[in-house]
């Protein structure tokens, strides 16, 4: 197995192994493909059946799932190394992978009987089904309380409508958590419910896949919901405190999101260092002009510096930590950094790192989402600042 470089210090020689045995996977089976991945379904891109299916039988794909329903239970650190090196490769891949696997949550805080959840845990380990998280819609972004979509009792059953957006992995998941309305004379933190929906739901329509700048690997859809039906048993968790569920979700997921771009970054810098090793002009290489010299220490620092920040928040919100503002700060100050970097790699490789012969212009575009989604930066900011406010 080729040796692939695990920049974390404190991984252990277990983590190292599970990291290079992923990175090897994607290595073979996704990095030839990947421009044509691109350009698939008149540019919209497609999702790697082949590489998910791979990294499935290697137990990848329920690294987070807990041991009692058939997962590895793997600590966040772990997944984390584990997920950075599949961004190497591919971050929209692994932010599609790591999040169908993820919803196994879904199905087991919901309240259908045990065969069935059972039914569709071994689906999910056995045939890689998957997951979607449905609160984003048109106007309720960051401001994930002013959602529409309501949910009506209606007997034993609820009623839903309304319409999600930007809804990753929509168009290739086989259950959704929706978050609905329902009882608007409460607040969003006992007003808003989370219900499982299943694919095949009469009323639950799959409709335009988005055509992305980057990202092309991770389908993001929208999902319309007309007068859907569900019963009682699909609500997650607790009626009425959906929106602690899906707050609580961000909360974990903020940090975790700079580990794809933090993998995506140290591959930017790992193609500028070969490139400034190979490439001569005026006699040397160009690694050997002291501009470009530095510029690439300076990548790399950036680089050393988010895989710094966030995995020290992701190792103490793994021991039980409220991570609070840190949260937000390991999500925006990594991704900044992370971007910037792949900008000025391109400069190091000049006209060649412009072309798509490289992988770097797909770094740059791929990088640009990580600063939005999962709450803006400047959303991170604000809640940041929010902590630094003396009450008066």
């Amino acid at each position: 197995m080729a040796e692939y470089k695990i920049e974390y210090l404190h991984a252990t020689d277990e983590q190292r192994e599970l990291a290079q045995l992923a990175r090897q996977i994607v290595e073979e089976k996704l990095r030839p493909q990947v421009h044509d991945l691109e350009i698939a379904n008149d540019g919209l891109g497609a999702y790697p059946w082949d590489v998910h299916n791979a990294l499935l039988e290697a137990g990848f794909y329920s690294m987070n799932m807990p041991e009692e329903w058939g997962g590895l239970d793997l600590d966040v650190v772990t997944r984390a190394l584990i997920i950075e090196q599949i961004s190497h490769v591919a971050p929209d891949f692994a932010f599609s992978f790591r999040g169908l696997g993820d919803k196994y949550n879904l199905i087991i805080n919901s309240h259908i009987p045990e065969a069935d959840k059972k039914e569709w845990i071994r689906k999910m380990l056995e045939e890689g089904k998957g997951g979607a998280f449905g609160l984003t819609e048109p106007g309720a972004g960051s401001d994930s309380k002013a959602i529409r979509t309501t949910a009506v009792k209606d007997g034993d059953d609820w009623v839903i409508n309304g319409t999600k957006c930007f809804i990753t992995n929509g168009s290739i998941s086989d259950f959704y958590g929706i978050f609905a309305w329902t009882d608007k004379t409460k607040t969003a933190g006992h007003g808003i419910t989370c219900f499982l929906v299943e694919r095949d739901t009469p009323g639950l329509e799959v409709a335009k896949l988005e055509n992305k700048m980057g990202f092309k690997l991770s389908p993001t859809t929208e999902l319309v919901l007309n007068n859907v039906r569900v019963p009682e048993d699909h609500i997650v968790g607790e009626l009425g405190r959906g929106f602690a569920t899906a707050m609580g979700a961000l909360d974990t997921a903020r940090p975790f999101n700079s580990v794809f771009a933090i993998g995506a970054a140290q591959e930017a810098v790992d193609v500028a260092v070969k490139y400034a090793n190979e490439r001569e002009t005026f006699g040397k290489r160009i690694i050997d002009h002291q501009a470009v010299a530095f510029q690439l220490a300076d990548l790399q620092m950036k680089v050393d510096a988010a895989r710094a920040m966030t995995y020290y928040a992701l190792s103490a919100g793994g021991k039980g930590v409220k991570l609070g503002r840190m949260a937000s700060e390991a999500k925006a100050f990594p991704t900044e950094l992370c971007q910037q970097v792949a900008i000025d790699a391109i400069q190091i490789l000049g006209g060649y790192g412009y072309m798509k012969d490289y992988p770097l212009e797909k770094i740059c575009r791929d990088l640009r989402l990580f600063t939005i989604f999962g709450g803006t930066n400047e959303i991170q900011r604000e809640i940041i600042s929010r902590t630094m406010k003396e009450k008066r």
